[in-house]
């Protein structure tokens, strides 16, 4: 478990932490309580962003993990790591409405990718974004992630994913090489 100073911690998430998870998650990007931060989807989707038999197939998924932020022990951001060959896959990333724009999307973003390089080896982070998110979309690539032009079909119809208010909605997939490990980069 990494400790920084002003007490924030990062460790995997367990089966318990999935009631805790899903109320971020939905705070993050759904609804009312998602407009007093800046990664909201509500003008673009209604509906849940997701649920908890979602969120624990992430959980239980022997190639992946999700992250959980703490802060003074309690779940403050998460997301998903994914193992996919030389590749891991980013996704399920909230932070708390409250804390966005303070930085802590930066740290979390920094760990996910030192620990897929340490633990996986991977050399290359993946992700899929919205395509009509410009503002998430910058902020990626102000990080070292690119837009590949590469684009998947949003699932209109299936519930899981939100209610589209919009009927131009595709992910893209941006990416962002990861350096080798340097001597020493091993997982703490």
């Amino acid at each position: 478990m990494d400790t920084a100073p002003d007490r924030i911690t990062f460790r995997d998430a367990a089966d318990t932490d999935v009631p805790a998870l899903v109320a971020l998650i939905e705070s993050a990007y759904r609804g009312e309580s998602s407009r007093t931060g800046w990664t909201t989807e509500a003008n673009i989707l209604g509906g849940r962003r997701t649920d908890p038999d979602g969120v624990r197939d992430v959980i239980a998924s022997p190639a992946g993990r999700v992250l959980v932020v703490e802060r003074d022990g309690e779940p403050v951001a998460c997301c998903q790591l994914e193992q996919r060959g030389h590749a891991a896959y980013f996704g399920m990333f909230a932070v708390s409405p409250a804390l966005q724009g303070a930085g802590l999307g930066k740290r979390i973003i920094a760990e996910a990718e030192r620990r897929v390089r340490a633990d996986w080896g991977a050399d290359e982070m993946q992700m899929t974004v919205i395509s009509v998110r410009d503002d998430l979309i910058a902020w990626y690539e102000r990080r070292g992630y690119r837009r590949t032009g590469r684009m998947f079909p949003f699932p209109y119809g299936d519930e899981r994913f939100g209610i589209p208010l919009r009927d131009d909605l595709q992910f893209e997939l941006l990416v962002k090489p990861l350096p080798a490990r340097a001597a020493g980069d091993g997982a703490r």
